[in-house]
């Protein structure tokens, strides 16, 4: 298996629809909207075995100080083979200088994300509307 991380903004849709849907996210009902928010991130990693979308992050930004990952999916046939790990590290290279990169995290992805060096931020909670099905 060789896997190829790009920064590449030229995804078809059906692949991030099926990729989204193979992880159980509800944004995959809203195809339209999930495509224009992905390419208007501040930064969009991809990650690619030959032509087919495997993993995807994206990180919403200031550009200077912050730095927010809201998503980043693996396909489930991809997952535990460092591909993650691979996209979580683009990303960092992005905003290694940045004064804060923050992410909310749940489930088993806990873990993910303190192996890639996240940590619990204090004593925060994270808050929000939610007009989705998977949490």
């Amino acid at each position: 298996m060789s896997i190829t991380i790009s920064e590449t903004r030229e995804i078809d849709v059906g692949q991030i629809v099926a990729l989204y849907k193979a992880n159980k996210w509800s944004a995959a009902e809203k195809p339209h909207e999930l495509k224009n928010a992905l390419l208007n991130s501040h930064s969009l990693i991809s990650a690619w075995d030959k032509e087919r979308l495997i993993g995807i992050g994206n990180a919403i930004s200031d550009g200077y100080l912050v730095v927010y990952y809201p998503h980043l999916l693996v396909h489930p046939d991809y997952q535990g083979q460092g591909v993650g790990r691979k996209i979580v590290s683009k990303l960092q290279e992005n905003y290694k200088d940045f004064h804060m990169q923050m992410l909310t995290a749940d489930g088993k992805s806990v873990e993910f994300y303190k192996k890639v060096g996240f940590e619990k931020a204090g004593e925060t909670q994270s808050m929000w509307i939610y007009n989705g099905s998977e949490h």
